[in-house]
């Protein structure tokens, strides 16, 4: 039995509150993410290792290709994890995410203090929904939060988001090439700078 038990969504979250599950191995970014999107209204659970992510979603005791659901779930609209992890990196929990019936559908942001563009595309390819460049700002966060949940025309790609069930495999495939290709084309400084504050603490060993 895992270490968070399933059940269905906690009374503290309303219908109209966006949880998001946070995933990060360092104390110190996974209090910075929380942080920001609490800012943004969102309901955060943050835990510290993709092995913890699959307990609280009830993953941690399924098979890759089960299809059935556990009994009881968390009710999960976006999981924002780091890459680089100990145990199981950022990459195999979105392969875990994306293999499972339940939670295939919920869009998988990861993150990375590393600008590496053949790690982009493998996550892309896995059915990420966007490779966020570390340090996290706060208007990465909104824009995350407003493309994801309609609240503004401001897009991350082309389309609409795939949890509106309205393109094909194919198509997302060809959206996260021209994005891959559009942050290739982009500079370094281009896609870790930004004009918006960032709320990171002072450095601290990782």
């Amino acid at each position: 039995m895992g270490m968070f038990s399933r059940r269905w969504r906690s009374p503290e979250f309303d219908d109209d509150d966006v949880h998001v599950l946070a995933v990060d191995d360092s104390l110190v970014d996974r209090k910075v993410i929380e942080r920001l999107l609490k800012i943004t209204s969102c309901k955060v659970t943050a835990v510290d290792s993709g092995w913890r992510a699959l307990q609280y979603l009830g993953l941690d005791q399924q098979q890759e290709d089960d299809d059935t659901s556990p009994p009881h779930f968390v009710n999960v609209d976006l999981i924002i994890t780091d890459y680089c992890m100990p145990g199981m990196t950022g990459y195999e929990l979105l392969k875990k995410i994306k293999g499972s019936a339940t939670f295939r559908e919920v869009p998988v942001v990861i993150m990375s203090s590393e600008n590496v563009l053949a790690r982009i595309d493998r996550c892309l390819e896995e059915g990420a929904e966007d490779f966020i460049v570390k340090p996290v700002k706060l208007s990465d966060v909104k824009r995350l939060k407003d493309y994801m949940f309609g609240t503004t025309t401001t897009h991350l790609h082309t389309s609409p988001p795939n949890h509106n069930n309205n393109i094909n495999k194919e198509d997302k495939a060809t959206l996260n090439k021209r994005k891959l290709q559009e942050m290739s084309d982009a500079s370094p400084s281009t896609s870790t700078s930004s004009s918006s504050p960032t709320l990171s603490p002072s450095p601290s060993p990782s």
